[in-house]
């Protein structure tokens, strides 16, 4: 198989050989006590590809012969946690010609048949572990086992694997064939969080992903990835949050198509913020990508309980929920010459704007990536900067193809703009005089009362200031007087108690009054998903809860 795919267009297998035969003996993944090179992975994962094309997988229909909304391909669920055998399925049922798709292990059997039936699964490799998780939801979904290939990875459980499953470790020990000639068009699928609704499956085209959410670059050739990754000094990437999500997959491939060994944090517990630290500490990472404070407040409160060599720690890269300004603020005391690099990204655009801070500060608006824009609200042009219009942030050039079997969201999430195919997910942002971007939030997380537009995450971040609060969602309720009220939802620091119109008076001293709450529900814990992101459902579902602000007015 030939690497080189001219100087646009790139399948990211064949990204992998290049790096590969550059570095074979680098490390290429780290994950507790397992180190895999380069090489390693290569004949691991061609050796999976050779083992699912013997079962049948792979393409059924060239890009060329669909709908931007339809995949050719056959798909492949990852019911997985973090390890080297994640990425090395990813690579093995991309060289196999047929699509992986993450799978969130937390999510409940109903939830997991549900995706399974919609994305039209047609093999699943997971951990034992999770064997009685999918015995339930392809039961619930009406799913026979013999339909689908299966391969279970050991995972040390004794849980029983499901009939007819395939040990991981004999199906990447199937020698290897003839393989299929990857393209640039095949598929590289996320499904989203669900943070709002039901999850949808975004499909890319390999080459575009790789230029939009993995650092490639759009003029690259094989000796000028080969050239890099030979330059490249090896310090190791933590992409510490949990690889079902798309940020964390970015991560990854963005360390290691430039030759970059990748360090995992095992998630199949709960978050350890003194087993990062300690990862960090042995493996001398030079980069970690984090989710807000969610990440960030249990990573400064382990660092002021005892002393760890960060020294090699240089950069922390931060996105998908909000990181306070007392967090930013406790991470550069504790390491004063960090680089916190906040990101604004989402599975429909890939990474796209980027917020630098260090100890010398830092704007609070983003710097454009490649592509990056904002477009009026009605979606005729682009805003020029100084534009005093609220408008969408959009990205051109490398987008998506679309959501998987959903052609009405797909025309709606990547529409024409003055001639151009663009990605429109939703979040509203100002374009500043000076060129930056302003973001304002999720429209979708608008709270409309009294006639004013409140973002939660401006709510959610000022509620974060507080010392004694923990953490912070805020939503919407119905009001008779306001149409919608704004509701927060916060846990507490123990020991701490705070009166409803107290927590009110606080947001009403930093930012408009009526962008203020108007109710608090005071829990033992805010839900978040396993990556840190909002839930924000679970906060809906339980904002009638909440007590009425009264007295601050």
């Amino acid at each position: 198989m030939t690497a080189e795919q001219g100087p646009t267009q790139w399948a990211l297998t064949a990204v992998h050989d290049v790096v590969a035969e550059a570095a074979p003996d680098r490390d290429m993944v780290i994950c507790g006590s397992v180190r895999r090179s380069f090489g390693e992975v290569r004949d691991r994962s061609r050796g999976l590809a050779s083992f699912l094309v013997g079962a049948g997988l792979g393409v059924r229909r060239e890009r060329a012969d669909l709908e931007p909304w339809e995949s050719g391909q056959d798909m492949v669920a990852l019911v997985l946690h973090n390890s080297a055998e994640y990425l090395e399925a990813m690579l093995g049922v991309m060289r196999a010609r047929a699509v992986p798709f993450n799978v969130n292990h937390h999510y409940r059997p109903g939830e997991v048949g549900d995706l399974l039936v919609y994305v039209g699964t047609s093999g699943i490799v997971y951990h034992r572990r999770y064997a009685p998780l999918l015995a339930k939801a392809l039961g619930e979904a009406g799913i026979q086992p013999s339909s689908l290939v299966l391969v279970h990875v050991e995972d040390g459980t004794d849980e029983a694997p499901l009939p007819g499953s395939t040990s991981y470790d004999d199906a990447v020990a199937v020698p290897v064939g003839d393989l299929p000639e990857p393209s640039p068009d095949d598929l590289y699928a996320v499904c989203t969080g669900g943070t709002t609704g039901r999850p949808k499956a975004v499909l890319w085209r390999q080459a575009d992903i790789y230029v939009a959410g993995m650092a490639g670059s759009s003029v690259a050739t094989t000796d000028s990835i080969t050239e890099a990754v030979l330059a490249n000094p090896a310090n190791p990437w933590f992409a510490m949050p949990p690889l079902m999500h798309a940020a964390s997959q970015w991560t990854a491939f963005a360390g290691f198509i430039n030759g970059s060994p990748v360090l995992l944090h095992d998630d199949s517990g709960a978050f350890d913020a003194r087993a990062v630290l300690e990862a960090i500490e042995r493996d001398r990472a030079h980069m970690m990508s984090m989710v807000g404070d969610a990440h960030g407040r249990p990573l400064v409160e382990e660092m002021r309980r005892r002393s760890y060599d960060l020294s090699s720690l240089k950069m922390v890269g931060t996105g998908g929920a909000i990181t306070t300004e007392p967090v930013k603020q406790a991470l550069i005391e504790l390491l004063p010459d960090i680089l916190i690099m906040d990101g604004y990204g989402s599975s429909e655009v890939g990474s796209m704007a980027f917020g630098p801070r260090t100890a010398a500060g830092g704007a609070s608006s983003f710097q454009p990536g490649a592509g990056a824009t904002v477009v009026s609200a009605d979606l005729s042009r682009e805003l020029e900067a100084g534009d005093d219009e609220v408008g969408w942030m959009a990205r051109g050039g490398a987008v998506p193809l679309g959501y998987l079997g959903d052609r009405v969201k797909t025309e709606a999430t990547f529409p024409l703009v003055a001639g151009q195919r663009m990605a429109v997910p939703g979040d509203r942002a100002r374009r500043l005089a000076d060129g930056t971007l302003e973001l304002l939030g999720r429209d979708s997380m608008v709270v409309n009362t009294g006639g004013e537009k409140v973002f939660v995450e401006e709510v959610e971040s000022t509620l974060l200031e507080h010392p004694g609060i923990t953490d912070a969602l805020v939503v919407g309720r119905a009001s008779e007087r306001f149409g919608q009220e704004v509701v927060a939802v916060v846990s507490l620091r123990p020991g701490t108690r705070l009166e409803p119109s107290e927590v009110r008076s606080f947001v009403a001293d930093r930012i408009a009054r009526f962008k203020a709450p108007r109710a608090v529900l005071v829990c033992d814990q805010v839900r978040r998903h396993a990556n840190g992101k909002a839930d924000y459902r679970w906060a809906l579902s339980v904002a009638d809860e909440a007590v009425e602000a009264t007295g601050a007015g």
